[in-house]
């Protein structure tokens, strides 16, 4: 072996020695983040389409309203859209000693999404796995979430590398929200969320069914658009809790474009309504859990 060889393999062993260090210090930050929290729940869908982030954010801003501390994560890496439905799209998060500060969205509310790491929200993430699960594991290591009665995660749709990725980052998760709409087919794929949390041995808070009937606002007659019940039938059916229906309402469309909350904005509509009821079965139903 040339000195020249030797000095090449000596560097490649301190790199990987340095590797393995600021793991170990990022694995570090992550449990002592954790412990600062005391509910962490993941919102998933198998499928795009459904309005996950839209409950994702409400439930959030639902339960912030008893002077809970909430901190909301956008999981999605390649599509976060949790930045423009909270009105903080286009700013950049303040780095610190103590690590990256989380957007304040309103009193005892804050958030952190992938999107105000880019330039422009037309910058695609061209990511395989190994980078994603980095970056999730900054996410919650290196932001500085502080003190939380809840951290909610809204995942992206499916059950690949991000929900699996918090899933096995966040071990003692108290619970998955599933949100569906009543048709067959995201019914059917509403199952397979119950299944991916069922392997991982997350617990099932519940199936939230999501765009269940509109109120038309000039005959006031329910028109069922994408049926109704489903997803109530697909939680008996897994023997799983149904916590609820949100039904259609046209101001979603504008708050959620606009960067303001629907459930304050709209406190007396249905859905918000529905929300504060979803968010009492959420409470009842939540169990402590540690790591193992």
């Amino acid at each position: 072996m040339e000195e020249g060889d030797i000095m090449n393999t000596s560097k490649q062993k301190n790199t990987a020695e340095e590797r393995q260090r600021q793991q170990a210090e990022l694995n570090h930050k992550i449990q002592k983040n954790l412990e600062k929290i005391k509910h962490k729940l993941l919102v998933l869908s198998n499928k795009g389409g459904v309005g996950k982030s839209f409950v994702a954010v409400n439930l959030a801003a639902c339960l912030s309203e008893d002077n809970a501390k909430i901190g909301i994560l956008d999981a999605d890496i390649h599509g976060p859209s949790i930045a423009k439905m909270m009105g903080f799209e286009g700013k950049k998060p303040v780095a610190t000693s103590e690590g990256l500060t989380p957007m304040l969205v309103k009193p005892n509310l804050w958030a952190f999404s992938m999107a105000s790491l880019l330039n422009s929200p037309d910058v695609p993430v061209i990511w395989r796995g190994p980078l994603k699960g980095i970056a999730l594991k900054q996410f919650i290591g290196e932001v500085n979430w502080g003190k939380l009665d809840y951290l909610i995660v809204d995942s992206p749709p499916g059950t690949g590398d991000e929900p699996l990725s918090i899933c096995q980052l966040i071990p003692e998760l108290n619970g998955g929200i599933i949100v569906t709409t009543p048709q067959a087919i995201a019914l059917s794929d509403s199952r397979k969320c119950v299944n991916f949390l069922r392997q991982l041995k997350i617990p099932i808070l519940g199936i939230v069914e999501n765009m269940s009937g509109f109120i038309c606002p000039y005959c006031k007659k329910e028109i069922n658009l994408f049926k109704v019940g489903g997803g109530e039938k697909s939680a008996k059916e897994l023997n799983v809790p149904f916590l609820g229906r949100i039904p259609i309402d046209v101001n979603i469309v504008e708050t959620s474009d606009s960067g303001t909350l629907f459930i304050k904005n709209f406190p007396d509509s249905s859905a918000s309504k529905a929300f504060k009821e979803i968010v009492a079965k959420i409470r009842d139903n939540i169990q402590p859990r540690t790591y193992a």
